[in-house]
């Protein structure tokens, strides 16, 4: 523990991070951040190349709306007052899958990697499709992201798929993984 900081992370939802205005406002400058630095690491968050600040807002507006809708779950992690990861949920737009939810992005800052973050996160998006009534959880994650993998594996997600040198990055092709969360399945 250094200066005051918790060593715990603080995992908040989108309620608790418009409702302070304070972190609302710095909530796109320090996503943007993490989102870019990530990227610029080639970490598999869906960009080639690191996100503008304008798309990372459009991204978080869109998720906050969804999220306003009963639509969407979003998970923002502090250390202190930094922000250090965020991840989120959509649920499935066409009407035949609207039980179902993805989970699209789990992102950590790599300052904070081994350190509970993400499994912090994940977990919580996970109790918070529970309790909005998702029937089956969804992602997708690049075949080399064997942490990410792992943790998904250990919170009892299950394999339903992959597409072998799906995911294009430059030259550079990786598999894409399915995995599923099925609430149905569990009393």
């Amino acid at each position: 523990m250094t200066g005051g900081v918790t060593t715990e992370p603080a995992i908040l939802d989108a309620m608790e991070l418009t409702s302070d205005p304070e972190l609302e406002a710095q909530l796109v400058e320090s996503a943007h951040r993490i989102l870019a630095d990530l990227v610029s690491r080639g970490a598999a968050l869906g960009w080639v190349e690191p996100p503008s600040r304008d798309e990372v807002a459009e991204l978080l507006g869109h998720v906050v709306s969804a999220v306003r809708a009963g639509d969407a779950a979003l998970r923002a992690a502090y250390l202190g007052r930094r922000l250090v990861g965020l991840g989120y949920w959509l649920r499935y737009a066409r009407p035949t899958h609207r039980p179902h939810a993805d989970l699209e992005k789990i992102a950590v800052d790599a300052a904070a990697h081994g350190r509970g973050v993400g499994r912090a996160l994940t977990a919580a998006l996970i109790a918070d499709a529970r309790a909005a009534g998702i029937e089956v959880l969804t992602l997708d994650a690049r075949g080399d992201n064997t942490n990410a993998l792992h943790l998904y594996r250990s919170l009892g997600f299950t394999q339903y798929g992959r597409l072998p040198d799906f995911v294009a990055v430059g030259e550079r092709r990786y598999d894409k993984v399915f995995y599923m969360l099925d609430f149905r399945q569990q009393g």
